[in-house]
Parts: structure tokens; C-alpha cells; sequence
């Protein structure tokens, strides 16, 4: 029975090597996981005020990092309502507790962009709380290496890019712990999200598993239903269970 059970078993991870193959590839534009690791904490940025600084100078304390362009027609303004919803609905403290960072991945916006925007939403959602969500620009060699060390990729097209929409949970040492998807937020994942960063502790979130069943449309910018990798897993399935019930189905005695 064992025997059966275990070739079962090594059926099935053959026949899903194939089905979820797309899976394990790297996507073109989405985010790539890489929880426990800890960002490079030297890199440089322009802040809104036209500071110069580096991560290792503004990463104080448990850090939320989302990636923008200020130009983005998009998915970038909904993402930063997000967090400024999600900063007004949370009983933790902006500049005490947490901060948030935003990243801008286009090389060519300025720190003068960067104030404007953080001005727009720092009046909406923080008011006299603006030094605890920070704007930060910077070289396109030094967006490569923070957008590597996060997993965020991104595809520029024209002037524009084609992006993921998730925020990054950094610890006060640049651990990365915790990612969160989409342009809503809810409080309770948020403050954990905090929570597990200030402890040093990676979470992997549900919502990862979740993307296996959407791919990103490029064209609207938006994460869609996969009907042909549903139909995979689902088909995998079934093979499974079947394979299951013939293995280990009693087969009948033949009478003499």
C-alpha cells in the first residue's frame, strides 16, 4: 500500500512539472519573493527636499516600501490611495510606530515631482505626519539594484512602464518581511505586516497563493483570471485522484 501511495505520489510531480511550469518561471513584469533577504542599505537617493541619503540613513524603524512613478496613468495613483487609506484606518503611528517609503523606479522623475506628489497625498491622508512618509528618486543603475533585491519587476514601455502593484514590509535592519498585493489594504494585514517587521519575522501572505490563478495584463494593467492555468491545476487534480483510487483500489480475487 505504501509502495502504491509512493508512486502516486511521483506520478503526480511529473504530470505538474509540466502544467505548472509558467509558474516557476520568472515573471517578465510581477513580483518575485525574496523574503528574509535584506535590501542594500547603501544605496542613494534624492529625497522631496533634494536631500541626498541613503536607506541605511532614513530605514529607522519598520518600513513600508511601495514603487511608483509619478507620471504613471495607472495603477500608481490607486496604490498610493491605498496606503494613505489604509495609514488613516490603522491605530499605529506614522512616524512613530512605521514609516512609508516611495520609490519612484523612472529614473527621470525629480525630487521636485517627488514633493509635489508627496504633498498631494500627505495633505489627504497624513497631514502632520509628512516626515514619516518619505519621496525618494534616484539613478536608473540604483532603481535596478533596490527593484532586484525586492523582486519588483517591471517593463518599460515607451515613456510609460508596465508594473505590479504590492507594497514591501522592510525591517529597521532592511530585512525583508512581508508583501502585500493589490491597491487596497486591509488594517489588520497592514499593522501585522508592521508587526512581523519589527520583529524580524518573514510571513509569507495568502494572497501569493492567490496570483497562481491571475497573470498581469499588460495592456489594462491589471491582475486577470488565468482560465488556462486554472484549467491546469484542475486537470492535475483529477489525475491525481484518479491515479490514487486505481493504485490503491483492492483489486478482486480471481476464483479458482
Amino acid at each position: 500500500m505504501t509502495k502504491k501511495l509512493a508512486l502516486a505520489v511521483l506520478l503526480f510531480f511529473q504530470i505538474s512539472t509540466g502544467a505548472f511550469a509558467q509558474v516557476d518561471q520568472s515573471p517578465e513584469v510581477g513580483v518575485i519573493e525574496h523574503l528574509g533577504n535584506t535590501i542594500p542599505l547603501d544605496l542613494t537617493f534624492v529625497n522631496e527636499k533634494s536631500d541626498t541619503v541613503t536607506l541605511r540613513q532614513v530605514i529607522n524603524k519598520p518600513t513600508i516600501l511601495s514603487f511608483v512613478y509619478f507620471d504613471c496613468p495607472g495603477l500608481c495613483s490607486p496604490l498610493l490611495e491605498g496606503v494613505g487609506g489604509v495609514i488613516q484606518k490603522t491605530d499605529m503611528v506614522l512616524g512613530k510606530d512605521y514609516q512609508v517609503i516611495t520609490i519612484s523606479f523612472n529614473f527621470r522623475d525629480t525630487p521636485e515631482k517627488a514633493k509635489l506628489k508627496k504633498t498631494r497625498f500627505v495633505d489627504k491622508y497624513s497631514k502632520g505626519k509628512g516626515d514619516g512618509w518619505i519621496f525618494l528618486t534616484t539613478d536608473s543603475a540604483t532603481i535596478f539594484k533596490i527593484t532586484d533585491a525586492t523582486g519588483f519587476k517591471t517593463k518599460a514601455v515607451g515613456l510609460d512602464f508596465v508594473h505590479p502593484s504590492a507594497i514591501i514590509a522592510v525591517s529597521p535592519k532592511g530585512m525583508i518581511t512581508r508583501y502585500l498585493y493589490g491597491i487596497t489594504f486591509q488594517p489588520t494585514d497592514f499593522k501585522m505586516a508592521i508587526i512581523e517587521a519589527n520583529k524580524e519575522q518573514p510571513r509569507p501572505t495568502i494572497q501569493r497563493i492567490l496570483l497562481l490563478c491571475y497573470s498581469y495584463d499588460q495592456t489594462s494593467q491589471h491582475f486577470t483570471l488565468d482560465v488556462i492555468k486554472i484549467a491546469g491545476i484542475i486537470i492535475v487534480f483529477f489525475i491525481l485522484v484518479f491515479i490514487v483510487i486505481f493504485l490503491l483500489k483492492p483489486k478482486k480475487k480471481i476464483k479458482n
